[in-house]
């Protein structure tokens, strides 16, 4: 009796017991992208990376893996986690660099950068990122439609980079550090001359260089 309760007992976990230990059924290239794509449209960036991760990771030759890249970056940059977009774009651009995507890569980077300047005030390594990025932009691209784009924002990174000269040579100018608040006050004019603060850098240079010859006097 016992032997063919243990045999039931095989023969079932035979017919089931497989059922039991599988993983979910993986899901196509297709499958994902589409997934990936109505998360994304529907603002669900969180499960969109994930899906277009296992497109990557499942189906790295599949047709859709290239798209699935780019997206990640789309995704994090609406997420407003730029370091992890402008890798994700620079991935896209060293493994991709003949693609027609590139010129809109290259300005997602500036943007990335571009998004997070700060006040004149503080640290402007993010402006001078987003300038360095969009004048390549430029100059690879010059007449596609993204670097036509970036003009604006090219201006508004050189109006912040002279704003923080200006408030620095301000700084300078106040402590009687003359020499380091005239060059400051040059910079503007030698690096900036057409975003709106020249006038104010000559200015503050006469003002400087007087104090310069008073000092020289004494």
């Amino acid at each position: 009796m016992k032997r063919f309760i243990l045999l039931g007992l095989i023969a079932m976990f035979a017919f089931s017991g497989c059922a039991w230990f599988q993983t979910e059924e993986e899901k196509t290239a297709q499958e994902l992208i589409n997934d990936g794509m109505d998360q994304y449209n529907d603002k669900g960036y969180r499960d969109a990376i994930a899906s277009f991760e296992k497109l990557k990771d499942w189906y790295p030759f599949s047709q859709y893996a290239i798209l699935a890249e780019l997206k990640i970056g789309d995704a994090h940059y609406h997420l407003q986690e730029y370091e992890d977009a402008i890798a994700a774009y620079e991935d896209f651009e060293s493994l991709h660099p003949r693609n027609e995507a590139i010129p809109y890569v290259i300005y997602q980077i500036g943007l990335s950068y571009f998004e997070r300047i700060d006040t004149v005030d503080r640290d402007q390594s993010t402006a001078q990122k987003a300038l360095e990025t969009f004048e390549r932009l430029r100059k690879q691209f010059p007449k596609d439609p993204y670097a036509i784009k970036a003009e604006q924002n090219i201006k508004k990174s050189q109006k912040s980079l002279a704003g923080h000269d200006l408030y620095v040579g301000l700084f300078y100018y106040k402590s009687k550090h003359y020499k380091a608040a005239l060059q400051r006050f040059k910079n503007v004019l030698t690096k900036y001359p057409d975003v709106g603060v020249h006038q104010k850098a000559l200015q503050y240079i006469i003002q400087v260089e007087d104090k310069i010859k008073e000092t020289a006097v004494k």
